[in-house]
């Protein structure tokens, strides 16, 4: 179980941005069907999304044309009354004891950290760059320089625990710290380069994406080295052994050939566009044993995995 205190919590609350009250309707003209459909989309985009910049999300999902409408900030949900009171706290907690990893490493390295957000919504959600997007796509971040911001459907982890097996609090802090994760490559520049080399070899997209992904677990398990190492205000270690345990579970269950075998989908690693089980539950060991970024280097994700 991952401790936290209620004040950290709070002052992590500033980094939420809670969507959950406002709708955004998306007229679908292909429709949309099964939760086969779903399991695909959700987890070929699910922690990092493949890169949304690179998705129409406007297209649909599941490619029916759609035409999504905010329709305005709506009643904000009352703390008392909401079901997802919980997990709103804990995610304020994640949010901001993650990026204070960040902000140390930032500045341990002389560097310049910038801040990113987390949109928490409900069924569909606009971004400022990416287009809009249901919550099948599962966890994005949006690279877009007027967004670069971290969404989430909480409902997503319900499906995350009950339907692939990898339940637990860790489990969700996995998903954000890669997600951040990925704002990290944003702030660095990394992104921008593996989509040169994208557009440069296209016939190798899908290794550059993995590798990517790769990376960005490797960085979850650098804030994870971190917060081992740390205790709460009255002196509880935030993390246990057990916690790591969720945590590659979750990295497992959204492998690429995890994904394609849960889906019924025969398994492919030419398709391939975050790695395997076990190249996701190596990267995240890396960063977790080290605690070092510079052992989640491209180059050296590249070299070992090629």
């Amino acid at each position: 179980m991952v401790r936290y205190d209620k004040k950290s919590a709070d002052a992590g609350r500033k980094y939420i941005q809670d969507r959950r009250g406002r709708r955004t309707g998306a007229k679908a003209a292909g429709g949309v069907g099964g939760i086969g459909a779903i399991l695909v989309i959700l987890f070929q985009l699910f922690v990092g999304g493949g890169d949304p910049s690179a998705i129409n999300f406007d297209q649909g999902a599941f490619g029916g044309q759609s035409a999504a409408v905010d329709q305005g900030a709506g009643q904000a949900i009352d703390p008392a009354s909401d079901p997802e009171a919980d997990t709103v706290e804990y995610m304020g907690f994640l949010m901001g004891d993650i990026q204070q990893t960040w902000q140390q490493i930032f500045d341990d390295a002389g560097l310049d950290y910038q801040e990113t957000s987390l949109v928490i919504f409900t069924d569909n959600v606009s971004t400022n760059g990416c287009g809009s997007a249901s919550s099948a796509v599962g966890p994005f971040y949006c690279p877009a320089p007027a967004d670069r911001t971290v969404y989430i459907d909480l409902a997503f982890f319900n499906e995350l625990s009950t339907r692939f097996g990898a339940p637990g609090d860790f489990a969700q802090a996995y998903v954000v710290a890669h997600e951040i994760g990925h704002h990290i490559q944003s702030v660095t520049n990394v992104s921008d380069q593996v989509r040169q080399a994208k557009e440069q070899d296209p016939a190798n997209k899908n290794s550059y994406a993995i590798l990517q992904e790769l990376q960005a677990d490797c960085y979850a398990g650098i804030w994870a080295s971190s917060a081992s190492a740390r205790t709460t205000i009255s002196g509880d270690p935030i993390i246990e052994v057990g916690d790591i345990q969720e945590g590659l579970r979750a990295a497992q269950a959204v492998g690429d050939d995890s994904i394609q075998g849960q889906s019924g989908m025969g398994i492919n690693p030419e398709t391939w566009t975050h790695g395997s089980a076990d190249q996701r539950q190596k990267w995240f060991t890396v960063g977790l044993e080290s605690g070092n970024p510079g052992d989640c280097d491209l180059a050296e994700i590249s070299r070992q995995e090629s």
